[in-house]
């Protein structure tokens, strides 16, 4: 009943933001008269009617080209494999030199793979860049089938096995886990397409250490609970009618609850430079709650087994994590380099979370292990923003030069 609450309210936003773009329109001509300030105002609240709801369409990546050496390379969005619920896509640059490869493990936490547009841009000058681009699970007919927990890691599998022997792991946030493990199931089978290296950043390895609200939260009630409180079935005007799911709107309130303030004065103030003609703070604004506001649904067994198995057994944190109903050794890894990167003020993934993961790793030598704390950074700011720019991002980067 809530996701049919929800495309009532949807298809309410839907009319505002035509209301919006009508008076907008309206408000056009009044500048250019004595009753400009006035229609300032209007036009200031008609941008804001047009901003109204949530999205469920992918945003643009936007990477039209980047610079590598001394010149601008164009650069081409490529499906390389598509499953029904995730795509391989790459950033080909059509230049001689041969970069390291690398692939982008994206959360699945109700936002699209976009969100890491800013990591992706980051590091396509260095290296040969592929994103785990996932597909809205709404979308997906229950004839497709699951998508859990394991499936996650056959993907990565997969996805790897199709880039070929040589490449790199970087996994943003909750993926941490999936790169974990699907490192060591190709450590086990001795898979040759078993990756160089695995970065994992801010990712909730042991939430043990130093719970967040994010972690109190997933403990304070049985996984009964977020089953029953928390999962909605598609309704039947979408694709995936039928199928039982985590909505992105539910993820997406949840963060904005967590910084409520922050996020009212961030649209106040997107009202006032509209007043003021602050074109470009406007834009930074309206930048990233387009994609703040995308939101995609995870299939309900993704996430209860996610919940379940990261955030209340501590399954990965004891070693104890299996695949496909066979026992997974994190000691198994031998051949992955591994390093941690956390930010110092990360409010959903604390400090040490992520670093556990060099004490599973036993079967690396110190060499093959590094670790960086990014200074004042919260949780995004480790992998998008200046200081990812400027300080992380190079320290990644040579990492996976060595390594490469």
């Amino acid at each position: 009943m809530l996701y049919h609450a929800f495309d009532v309210q949807s298809d309410i936003a839907r009319q505002t933001r035509q209301w919006g773009r009508l008076l907008q329109e309206a408000a056009a001509p009044w500048m250019r008269t004595p009753w400009h300030d006035a229609a300032k105002w209007w036009s200031a609240g008609a941008r804001m009617m047009m901003r109204a709801g949530l999205t469920f369409a992918r945003p643009a990546y936007g990477i039209h080209a980047v610079r590598v050496g001394n010149r601008d390379v164009p650069v081409i969005e490529e499906p390389v494999l598509a499953t029904p619920f995730g795509t391989l896509l790459r950033f080909r640059k059509d230049i001689d030199t041969v970069q390291p490869k690398v692939l982008v493990l994206a959360p699945l936490s109700g936002h699209f793979a976009t969100l890491l547009r800013g990591t992706v841009r980051t590091l396509l000058p260095d290296h040969d860049v592929y994103i785990t681009d996932w597909h809205n699970a709404r979308d997906v007919p229950v004839s497709e089938g699951r998508f859990g927990f394991d499936d996650y890691v056959d993907h990565v599998v997969r996805f790897l096995e199709t880039i070929g022997e040589g490449a790199h792991l970087m996994a943003v946030c909750q993926p941490a886990v999936q790169a974990l493990a699907a490192t060591a199931v190709m450590a086990h089978t001795k898979n040759p397409a078993q990756p160089r290296s695995m970065t994992l950043m801010a990712g909730p390895v042991d939430c043990r250490v130093s719970p967040t609200a994010v972690n109190r939260l997933a403990t304070s009630k049985p996984i009964e609970w977020f089953e029953q409180n928390l999962i909605e079935t598609v309704p039947g005007r979408h694709k995936g009618a039928g199928r039982r799911v985590y909505p992105g709107f539910m993820q997406v309130s949840a963060f904005v609850s967590m910084n409520a303030r922050r996020h009212s004065d961030a649209h106040s103030d997107l009202f006032w430079h509209y007043v003021d003609g602050s074109a470009d703070k406007a834009q930074a604004i309206e930048t990233f709650y387009d994609e703040y506001f995308a939101v995609l649904d995870l299939t309900a067994e993704f996430y209860l087994e996610t919940v379940r198995t990261v955030f209340q057994d501590y399954t990965l944190a004891r070693n104890q994590l299996t695949y496909r109903g066979e026992p997974i050794d994190m000691g198994a890894i031998r051949r992955t380099a591994l390093m941690t990167v956390e930010g110092e003020r990360d409010d959903i993934c604390a400090v040490g979370q992520t670093m556990a993961a060099h004490d599973l790793c036993s079967g690396l030598p110190p060499h093959m292990k590094s670790h960086h704390l990014q200074a004042g950074v919260g949780h995004y700011g480790v992998f998008s923003g200046r200081k990812w720019e400027a300080q992380t991002y190079p320290i990644v980067r040579n990492f996976i030069a060595t390594h490469a």
